[in-house]
């Protein structure tokens, strides 16, 4: 069998690692081609990566993250209330592990959305189902589907997600089917799958935002009993970013 012949069957197998990897290899002078147990290895190396690539791509496509946002870009300081020991915790993915939850609150502008989207994309890279939604997008899922009918699907999609990042906790009015939708999310996830939530809200603020004692007592404890709390701090990034710019 010649290379062209096995280029073409690495195609049809859908080997796209192997195949590139086994293009590269073909194209280079014999005398550098490696051969035998050193070139197999290679090749399986190179499916690997390439379908880890393929994956991590697919599930960052689903996540539909708001911000093209990664760990390293992510600004560590005392001004931010920020640190890179913090930052460092998180990007393990050992709360997603564990089922926990992370809590970012701070004023507006300050990169609560960014860092929330930075900790999705890395959830991604390890693997991790994820789904990025703020709470306007929430609201009118949850309000389509009780129309439809289509509402224990959506509730058993989100309950599928390893994580869930609900973004602009405390700016709109919640109804009570909103606040039932998210007691039901919590406890379908509690200890087992994670929340991150961005707020504008101090948590300390919650209880009474939500405004219904019986119902923020139960969120609550779901959201906080093994949440991850970082409360950002200093000047809007955006404001920040225009005067550089001028």
């Amino acid at each position: 069998m010649n290379t062209t012949q096995t280029l073409e069957q690495l195609q049809q197998l859908r080997l796209n690692g192997m195949y590139q990897s086994y293009k590269s290899q073909m194209e280079l002078p014999l005398d550098q081609q490696l051969e035998g147990h050193d070139l197999v290895a290679q090749l399986v190396q190179s499916e690997q990566l390439s379908r880890m690539n393929e994956k991590t791509a697919y599930y960052l496509k689903l996540a539909k993250l708001r911000l093209a946002a990664s760990i390293d870009q992510i600004e560590c300081s005392p001004a931010r209330n920020l640190t890179k020991q913090q930052l460092g915790l998180l990007a393990e993915g050992r709360y997603i592990q564990q089922g926990e939850n992370v809590l970012i609150t701070g004023p507006t502008g300050c990169g609560k959305s960014f860092l929330a989207c930075a900790l999705g994309h890395q959830a991604c890279l390890q693997g991790y189902k994820t789904t990025y939604l703020n709470m306007n997008r929430l609201i009118e899922k949850v309000t389509l589907s009780k129309l439809d009918g289509s509402y224990i699907k959506l509730l058993n999609h989100l309950e599928k997600q390893t994580l869930i990042i609900l973004d602009d906790f405390g700016l709109q009015n919640l109804s009570q089917e909103i606040r039932l939708t998210l007691l039901q999310l919590l406890e379908d996830r509690y200890g087992k799958k994670s929340i991150i939530v961005t707020s504008q809200l101090p948590v300390a603020k919650w209880y009474e935002y939500i405004n219904d004692p019986t119902l923020a007592d139960a969120i609550l404890d779901r959201l906080t009993a093994n949440g991850h709390r970082i409360e950002l701090k200093g000047e809007s990034l955006r404001r920040k970013k225009t005067k550089t710019n001028q």
